[in-house]
């Protein structure tokens, strides 16, 4: 459990950020924080959780936390896996064992959470987002050739090889896919693991609005461009 990093992109989440990191932290993993320059109380509350907390002067989006948190896990003695956590609740922290499993047994570099292979899940996703989500997977697999299931979930596991080898420059929703842009371009092994996500109020309010879905999907179409130039 010392060789994994846990990062957690995290803006305005003053509500949730301790037990979140609580939760995680009471399984034993290490945590870092990113305050994408957070107005409130985040990340107080992430130190109070037991996270390491770095912070960001002003919100730059949660590609640029993610790339901070990236670098500060990588520069940690003895960090072997990544992985990527949301902030408002919606993971369970049981789920980063099971990320990690794939790339501990060497059978992958990336592994990726998929919300969709679990039976009867559809369901439980709200309409307009399963439609942007649907929209967003297809995009994916046109533009990447990587057969996924779920193209913008939050739970991500990487060894440090991996992240090493992927340049990330989206700061804002388009790093969900650049990473497999650059998964594809490099031909990094990857995987997906069914996880389950939950949807309550507070993380539907703090997740994509209705009218973002078509600046994530312009990007969704320029990312793989830039990521090949």
């Amino acid at each position: 459990m010392a060789a994994t990093w846990v990062v957690v992109p995290a803006y305005c989440e003053s509500a949730m950020i301790q037990a979140v990191v609580t939760a995680l932290r009471r399984l034993g993993w290490k945590v870092v924080v990113v305050d994408d320059g957070s107005p409130d109380a985040t990340s107080s509350g992430a130190r109070l959780g037991g996270a390491a907390v770095v912070r960001l002067p002003i919100n730059l989006g949660q590609g640029a936390a993610l790339r901070t948190g990236f670098a500060y896990a990588l520069a940690q003695a003895g960090t072997r896996f990544v992985v990527t956590f949301d902030a408002d609740g919606q993971h369970d922290p049981e789920a980063v064992a099971a990320l990690i499993a794939p790339l501990a047994s060497g059978a992958a570099d990336v592994v990726l959470g998929s919300r969709f292979l679990r039976p009867g899940a559809r369901d439980e996703v709200p309409p307009l987002r399963r439609l942007l989500l649907r929209t967003a997977t297809w995009v994916g697999r046109t533009t990447t050739g990587l057969p996924l299931t779920d193209t913008h979930n939050g739970l991500r596991a990487f060894t440090t090889a991996a992240i090493r080898r992927m340049h990330l420059s989206q700061d804002r929703m388009a790093h969900a896919s650049e990473i497999q842009a650059e998964i594809a371009r490099h031909g990094l092994r990857c995987v997906e693991r069914p996880v389950q996500v939950h949807y309550t109020s507070y993380s539907l309010a703090k997740g994509q609005r209705s009218v973002d879905a078509i600046s994530i999907l312009w990007d969704l179409l320029l990312t793989p461009r830039r990521s090949r130039s």
